[in-house]
């Protein structure tokens, strides 16, 4: 056929057909579906020792008393416990600046809390006797100026600080001073604010005095809740749980106020003790469950009142809130690819659930990390995850483009890493973030395995 006729007809049939390209297709170059590994991970029965939570031990020390023992604090991590409560008596400084050694013995519990792995909630008093007197306004504003270096410099291990100051143990009771008036509480809680770091929640005896403190009544949400402003610093310590109908005058109004804590406490945390009931019984373990489930109890004290926790221990729940105060966060299943090109990018899927009582409230550095097969050589790459955001009880979709930039062609295991925001702690495997599955934590690195390999070509 003349070569004419062939463009000629060639030319009306891309005219009929509208299916002319001015390139063509090699069928093996064709793009194939790309695999995806479907993972099912499985929920660990362990106590899992984590950061910030759990149940606590407590030690008050007198006027320039003795430190924290390390032996002591050391032997805490075969109780999986990573917290302590610790109260200052300043009994001996209710009309005069605070010590040398005063200070000094603050700044040697914290460099011995460091050195342990672990983080402490703090409460400054004048007294443990509610016939004694505590400190007038101003010498409270002193006291709290001259620990304020010591709080910057230890931000990164204290937990939660609770209010303390006011009144006989610091429980706002009691006073000697007039301070449990309106104003001198308001005063106590924007000192307080003002000389702690911003990421540093405080915690108040009652709901109603942060109600009455900021003038409002409604929970707040999650606007406001993930902030630094003041009224999204203050969160609960309830220190008679359990131990009547309003736990021995915590409630005013029961159901209006715990519903309100129960919302406010997705973002700031509550925690206590127990003491001993009056006027109902020692509480089982389906209503403590409930209650701490209800109010999302993050740390509870060890040491106090012990005949309450004997009935859990005895009635086999103990270990179950063990498990389950403050958060208890586990990988529940991932669709991953299993092929990545050089310095392309690669979508981590995965859904985390809360199983705990609570959420996590500081925020934390979250990466996914590549481990090359070959060389064992380890890629950090950041996370926009807010892991506070992870609430008890629900799915938690972690859908994120991650960039693979610098990381060379190999095979690589991935994992999750969830460590803490302070850059002295973050390359501490006691700071970091366990997640409750079998056979997926390494504890020498701090790295949730995502049992998956990564091919990039």
């Amino acid at each position: 056929m003349n070569i004419n006729i062939r463009i000629l007809l060639l030319t009306l049939t891309c005219l009929v057909y509208s299916s002319c390209s001015s390139s063509t297709t090699n069928p093996e170059e064709e793009v194939v579906d790309e695999k995806i590994n479907k993972i099912s991970y499985t929920a660990s029965s362990e106590v899992i020792s984590n950061p910030e939570r759990g149940f606590m031990h407590s030690w008050s020390v007198s006027s320039e008393g003795a430190p924290l023992n390390s032996v002591t604090l050391e032997s805490l991590k075969s109780e999986n416990v990573t917290l302590i409560l610790r109260l200052y008596n300043l009994a001996s400084f209710k009309n005069s600046d605070l010590s040398t050694a005063q200070l000094d013995l603050i700044k040697t519990d914290f460099e011995r809390l460091r050195a342990a792995g672990l983080k402490c909630v703090l409460r400054f008093a004048y007294n443990e006797n509610q016939n004694d007197s505590d400190a007038p306004l101003s010498i409270i504003n002193g006291h709290l100026d001259q620990l304020k270096p010591i709080f910057t410099d230890n931000a990164d291990v204290i937990a939660f600080v609770q209010a303390g100051f006011i009144g006989s143990w610091g429980e706002w009771y009691y006073t000697t001073n007039n301070l449990t008036t309106l104003a001198n509480k308001k005063a106590v809680v924007t000192k307080l604010l003002e000389v702690l770091p911003k990421e540093i929640k405080i915690q108040l005896r009652t709901p109603l005095y942060k109600q009455e403190i900021f003038d409002y009544s409604t929970a707040i949400n999650s606007s406001v809740g993930y902030g630094t402003t003041d009224i999204a610093r203050v969160g609960f310590h309830n220190d008679c749980f359990l131990a009547s109908t309003d736990d021995y005058g915590t409630y005013q109004n029961v159901t209006i106020e715990k519903s309100y804590i129960s919302n406010e406490a997705f973002f700031v945390p509550t925690g206590g003790e127990t003491c001993p009931p009056s006027g109902v019984p020692t509480a089982s373990c389906n209503t403590a469950e409930t209650e701490m489930a209800l109010l999302k109890w993050t740390y509870l004290n060890l040491d106090y009142y012990g005949p309450v926790l004997n009935v859990w221990r005895n009635n086999s729940c103990f270990t179950d809130f063990q498990k389950k105060l403050g958060y208890r966060l586990l990988l529940k299943s991932a669709a991953l690819k299993e092929e990545a090109i050089v310095d392309g990018s690669f979508q981590l899927n995965t859904i985390l659930r809360n199983d705990g009582f609570a959420p996590v409230y500081k925020i934390k550095n979250t990466f996914l990390v590549l481990k090359s097969v070959s060389t064992g050589v380890l890629y950090k790459k950041s996370l926009s995850l807010d892991i506070r955001k992870v609430i008890p009880n629900n799915n938690y979709e972690l859908d994120e483009i991650v960039s693979l930039e610098g990381i060379p062609v190999g095979n690589y295991e991935l994992f999750l890493k969830i460590e803490d925001q302070s850059e002295d702690l973050a390359g501490r495997v006691e700071y970091s973030i366990q997640l409750a599955n079998t056979n997926t934590w390494d504890s020498s690195t701090g790295l949730n395995s995502l049992s998956h390999l990564l091919s990039i070509n």
